[in-house]
């Protein structure tokens, strides 16, 4: 048979390049069964072949040595021997080809395993490598806490031991001296001993001499005669008070003059108010108005507005003013900061000329800025309360009013101008106003102010202030006492950056005044913290205000959207709700101001727009509906009642969702001994700072440095 040009011309791969061909372990079975399949039939086969031959064949008995049908049996049993033994060879060459595959299957699988294991081994160095960099990174720039090992010192290595057995006494022989020590015994009070309360020992000395003298009558057996029983009681009597040897008796401060008070008495009496000074030169704070120097006017407005005892910050504050200081002030919310500054402002007022057609185009003598419309208008009232008496003109300027008719009012003259920053700065840009002879500016709630945005207005105000009558910043200069220098005023309850930078740019070598504890409420205030759901504010503040009767009550909450909620479903209710919010225009602020005051109202539900320095007389409840952010926040709010000596309560709904001023709010509950809720005091966020970190504490066998 011939092969066709095609199969001549292609050309066969010579046998290295044959590559191997590897089958699967699904096709490996298949053609084991189907060798198996074969070798059955094949065996069936064969079976049925010898069968037939049996049958077919002649009996080997019947036929004959030499017979001629011999022959033909002996061909096909050599022909069956031969096909078996070919059979039996291509089976053994099938095994020894299956075993070779297995064998070559194995070594694969085994080769694959092992490049697969050697492959995750290189893998796993490689990540351990990339942790090793990264550690060594984080070590170099950020550093390591590496556990020291405890040094121990020499004093603890050689450390003598003081426990003594009664063998190793030196004393003498166990001297009975040594056991019973002896008493010196005063004898009738004709002898003290030095460095022992010299009262105590007359006492002593007269109880001695009581015991000694009924031992001597008991031995004689006499009885006590009545005067010598008076003349022991009167003994006794006088050896309970004190003489001029014992202590120099010293009165009170309260029970001297002024003239007789010495350090001493003026270290109580700043501690006994909680004043605090920082500064040079401070003068003394006045105990009293009468020992004020307050003009007489002034004394006269302060007597009529029922001002019977300065509080702590006008004792303080008021001496510094009318020395011109600058005065940083920190005090409690409520504890009449307006008029610490209004009555130094007044007499300094009162030493300039009168405002007159010459000199009212220069402007007004003075400014007090405050951060919100109502406070404004707060200090206003206060202010003409007191230049009432002393004719001083006193105007205000706040947004949501007319500019023209507040520029003609600023064009017809006045001494004091009272204004938020943003409208004072418009007045001034639309040159309704100058402050070419301004030399006294207040800054009321200055931190206020900034939070609020406002430091862009108070640093243009300020800077259209004449920079001529600047104190020289060189405190042991002397001042020119012809020249009127410039007096700056700023409280503020914190001091964030911004507020410190006003400071040190406007103020010169203030004297910072503080009482009681910054940022924190007064005494009088009960505060409640109470943990709850959402759900479940708005029956508890139903509850809270079911108990109010005739008294008034504030509601504070963070959002204007709520303060409209929470007062219609309060006037659905019955209660007489009013609304203060920077959503209203003025004229409506004012008049639920107004209401609220007068008792037309007796709930004023508000935001924080109300937060700060507004006084309301007599709300006995403020209510936290929604806690503020920032716990500073909830210090001025809960100061709305606790105002002018008497007491209030301030009770804060705490939900979850309030987490970041847990640990804040804890803090200030208990540094004014107020109680803190169980869940306040138990939950995660009120036991850490948010932002901090705690650190680990030390493990067992670790030892804490302290350097």
């Amino acid at each position: 048979m011939k092969r066709s040009a095609d199969d001549q011309d292609r050309k066969l791969p010579p046998a290295a390049e044959i590559k191997p061909l590897f089958i699967s372990k699904a096709e490996r079975q298949r053609l084991a069964l189907q060798r198996r399949e074969e070798e059955v039939a094949e065996q069936r086969r064969r079976a049925q072949d010898l069968l037939h031959n049996q049958i077919h064949s002649p009996s080997s008995s019947n036929s004959k040595p030499g017979a001629p049908s011999s022959a033909p049996d002996t061909n096909y049993r050599q022909r069956d021997r031969d096909r078996e033994r070919d059979r039996d060879r291509d089976r053994d060459r099938d095994r020894e080809r299956d075993r070779e595959h297995r064998a070559r299957e194995r070594e694969r699988d085994r080769g694959e395993e092992a490049r697969s294991r050697e492959r995750a081994r290189l893998e796993k160095q490689a990540e351990r490598e990339r942790e090793k960099e990264l550690e060594a990174i984080k070590e170099q720039y950020l550093g390591s806490k590496k556990p020291k090992k405890r040094v121990i010192r020499p004093s603890e290595k050689f450390r003598f031991s003081f426990d003594w057995e009664n063998t190793e006494d030196t004393s003498l022989d166990m001297n009975t001296l040594y056991q019973n020590p002896h008493e010196a015994r005063l004898l009738f009070g004709r002898g003290f001993l030095a460095g022992i309360d010299r009262r105590e020992q007359k006492k002593l000395a007269a109880l001695h001499e009581k015991e000694t003298r009924e031992e001597i009558r008991r031995k004689e057996g006499l009885e006590e005669r009545p005067e010598d029983a008076a003349a022991q009681r009167k003994k006794e009597a006088a050896a309970e008070l004190y003489d001029a040897f014992d202590m120099r008796v010293d009165r009170h401060w309260t029970e001297k003059k002024l003239e007789e008070m010495t350090e001493r008495d003026w270290r109580i009496f700043r501690e006994d108010f909680n004043i605090s000074y920082k500064g040079s030169r401070i003068p003394r704070p006045m105990r009293s108005w009468a020992e004020s120097k307050l003009g007489t006017e002034l004394l006269k407005a302060v007597e009529k507005a029922g001002y019977k005892t300065p509080s702590p910050i006008q004792m303080a504050a008021i001496p510094l003013g009318l020395q011109q200081r600058d005065v940083i002030g920190i005090a409690e919310t409520g504890s009449g900061k307006t008029a610490a500054f209004i009555l130094p402002m007044l007499t300094y007022i009162t030493k300039l000329p009168p405002m007159s057609e010459e000199n009212e185009a220069e402007g007004p003598y003075a400014v007090v800025m405050a951060p919100t419309r109502e406070l404004a208008q707060q200090i206003e009232d206060e202010t003409v309360k007191f230049a009432h008496f002393l004719g001083i003109k006193v105007v205000s300027i706040v947004g949501g009013q007319s500019i023209e008719e507040q520029g003609f009012k600023l064009r017809q003259g006045c001494e004091v101008v009272i204004a938020t920053p943003g409208r004072l700065l418009d007045c001034l840009e639309r040159r309704y106003a100058v402050l070419n002879q301004c030399n006294y500016v207040v800054l009321d709630e200055a931190d206020r102010m900034i939070d609020m945005g406002f430091e862009p207005q108070v640093v243009g105000v300020l800077d259209a202030m004449p920079s001529s009558n600047l104190k020289p910043e060189n405190e042991d200069e002397e001042l020119d006492e012809k020249k009127i220098y410039r007096t700056t005023y700023m409280f503020s309850a914190t001091m964030p950056p911004a507020v410190e930078r006003l400071a040190r740019k406007y103020l010169r070598n203030p004297v910072v005044v503080t009482i009681g504890t910054a940022g924190k409420a007064t005494d009088l205030i009960t505060q409640h913290v109470i943990m709850l759901k959402k759900s479940e504010k708005m029956p508890r503040l139903q509850r809270l205000l079911s108990d109010l009767g005739d008294k008034t009550a504030i509601v504070f909450c963070n959002t204007k959207k709520t303060v409209d909620a929470r007062a219609k479903d309060l006037d659905k209710l019955g209660y007489r709700v009013t609304i203060v919010h920077g959503g209203k225009s003025q004229e409506q602020r004012e008049i639920s101001l107004e209401g609220f005051r007068n008792r037309r109202f007796n709930v004023l539900v508000a935001t924080d727009v109300l937060g700060r320095g507004i006084d309301i007389p007599d709300v006995a409840h403020v209510i936290n509906y929604d806690m503020p952010t920032h716990v500073d926040m909830y210090t001025h709010r809960i100061g709305r009642t606790g105002r002018a000596g008497k007491t209030g309560v301030a009770t804060t709904f705490l939900t979850p969702e309030d987490w970041e001023v847990f640990y804040d709010l804890k803090q200030m509950l208990i540094q004014s001994n107020s109680p803190v809720p169980p869940e306040l005091a138990r939950h995660e966020a009120s036991k850490f700072k948010p932002g901090s970190i705690p650190d680990r504490p030390p493990r067992r066998n670790e030892t804490v440095f302290v350097h």
